[in-house]
């Protein structure tokens, strides 16, 4: 009887770390992360002599991070978060509806959480979206710009 408790435990053991074993790990954004993409950001800014207001998302489009510079106006906070959502939830720049919209296609305004305006850009690794990241204060490209610096400076080699 006690070997064959054993048994089973033993072969309970085995199966709990065999279906362990085979669960993905997942890249997410972390606080060093954050900081890193904020610093950036923020440098840009300052570079080009613009104040703007910064968001970080999660893929699932949940605020990680957001600073207004001292100078850029209110409006810009729900700027920068909309185009992060519509960029982590999409996994593409909020720039490409834009885009769609200039070409004509109207069906863009009715995307959920879509925004189509310039400033928000995926966070991807991998090929996966592991967040986003917007500003808002400045001409759109130049949003863009400075949102691209900061991934840049996460993911550098």
């Amino acid at each position: 009887m006690m070997a064959m408790l054993k048994l089973v435990v033993l072969f309970l053991s085995v199966l709990f770390l065999a279906s362990a074993a085979e669960l993905p790990s997942k890249k997410y954004l972390n606080l060093a992360a954050l900081k890193t993409m904020a610093a950036a950001a923020e440098t840009e800014a300052k570079k080009r002599g613009v104040e703007v207001t910064i968001c970080i998302m999660d893929e699932s489009g949940n605020l990680l991070f957001l600073q207004r510079a001292d100078g850029a106006t209110l409006n810009t906070i729900q700027f920068a978060q909309k185009k992060a959502k519509h960029a982590a939830l999409y996994g593409r720049p909020s720039g490409a509806a834009e885009d769609s919209l200039k070409k004509g296609d109207l069906g863009i305004l009715i995307f959920p959480d879509g925004f189509p305006n310039r400033g928000g850009l995926p966070i991807k690794v991998d090929g996966k979206t592991i967040g986003a990241i917007a500003c808002s204060g400045a001409p759109s490209e130049v949003d863009e710009a400075i949102s691209q610096v900061a991934i840049d400076a996460l993911l550098k080699p």
